[in-house]
């Protein structure tokens, strides 16, 4: 009963890091470049442009700078907001794009022509959008003009990005409510419906690892319930019956874990402090669910995993309490040769914790056979 207690405030724990974890999930990355238009009509990077992001449909003003390639990144920008990115620079005219949002893997690229070197503020930038998203005119003493073609390209260009962006809104909305619901439900041990709700947000938007995360933790969590209700069944074939579709729970985890700990490892590192503490715990929150996973996944249901489960613990076996992981790690490994169940003859030295309840021939799982240290409470 007690390590029941335990596993539940583990996951009830795990789903409140998580939450924090979608905020900034709904964030993502602006990036772009600058060119310079020369006066025969060639085009050479614009390197150190100042660039000037303001939002339009909230308050919020970001400054950065174009490197040597005239290439600028702005990592943490909110999904729902809407921005106008402006760029300048010494003899040039400053020059923008409207109806832009962040994290839509799009690389924008503003061109600017020569001109006084003025900086457009956010009120200028503004009056030049128009209501309809269409582009604006680069401003500036001794500006030059796009001609009616580049115009019309760059009209179109910005009306399909606009589209784009309409559509992402959508997504957005329909992942923020799916993670809302799906933690809900999890929290009331409701797993089908956590599962449910996190499948609809992934259908939106395949590459959230926040719901990534707490589908393996619901899986991992409905396996274990069935997997315990299973070896309480005195009949053979249900008992066997009950074991396979527990394990099957658990690959899944796995499945969903791994996944989402490749789409962490794949997310640019954040500048801002604030970002990068919050990337910090998204990170371990994500490592956490997925060394669990995996142990259960190759404990109880694919032996031939073991590497893959030490690996798994090696991502998350960091920090403070590394000594504690590895041995853990260590339980990975120690696999009944015939079975491929935590046992209590195991390859284990003598001394070994395989973290099991014993329970008649098998051994009844625990959610986690030991607290994970930075959920302990």
């Amino acid at each position: 009963m007690r390590r029941s207690h335990l596993f539940t405030s583990i996951m009830a724990t795990a789903v409140l890091v998580l939450s924090a974890a979608a905020t900034s999930a709904q964030s993502g990355q602006l990036r772009g470049h600058v060119l310079l238009k020369q006066a025969d009509g060639t085009t050479v990077k614009a390197a150190g442009a100042q660039i000037d992001v303001f939002r339009t449909d909230l308050p919020g003003t970001y400054q950065l700078k174009a490197d040597k390639d005239g290439v600028f990144v702005h990592a943490g920008l909110p999904f729902v907001g809407r921005y106008i990115v402006a760029a300048s620079m010494p003899n040039a005219a400053p020059n923008l794009l409207p109806g832009v949002r962040a994290g839509q893997d799009v690389d924008y690229e503003i061109v600017l022509s020569p001109g006084d070197g003025h900086r457009m503020t956010e009120a200028e930038a503004k009056a030049l959008v128009k209501p309809s998203g269409g582009g604006a005119t680069p401003t500036g003493g001794g500006g030059a003009k796009l001609s009616p073609e580049e115009e019309a390209k760059r009209k179109a260009e910005n009306e399909r990005i606009t589209k784009e962006n309409e559509k992402n809104v959508n997504i957005n909305k329909v992942v923020g409510e799916a993670f809302k619901a799906g933690n809900a439900a999890l929290n009331a041990k409701n797993y089908d419906e956590a599962l449910k709700q996190y499948d609809m947000g992934l259908a939106a938007d395949p590459e959230q690892p926040s719901l990534l995360t707490n589908k393996a933790v619901a899986l991992k969590a409905r396996g274990v319930d069935r997997y315990n209700a299973a070896l309480q069944t005195k009949d053979e074939a249900a008992r066997t019956s009950g074991l396979d579709v527990a394990k099957a729970d658990f690959k899944a985890a796995a499945d969903a874990a791994n996944k989402a700990a490749e789409l962490i490892k794949k997310m640019p590192a954040a500048t801002d402090p604030a970002e990068q503490k919050q990337q910090a715990v998204n990170r371990y929150a994500t490592m956490s669910a997925r060394a669990e996973a995996m142990r259960l996944f190759v404990t109880k249901a694919d032996a031939s995993q073991a590497d893959a489960g030490a690996a798994a613990f090696e991502d998350y076996g960091y920090g403070a309490n590394a000594a504690r992981r590895r041995r853990r790690r260590q339980s990975v490994r120690c696999v009944s040769e015939d079975s491929g169940r935590e046992t209590g003859r195991s390859r284990c030295k003598p001394g070994s914790r395989t973290g099991v309840v014993q329970h008649g021939r098998q051994s009844q799982v625990s959610g986690s056979s030991e607290l994970l240290p930075a959920l302990r409470r």
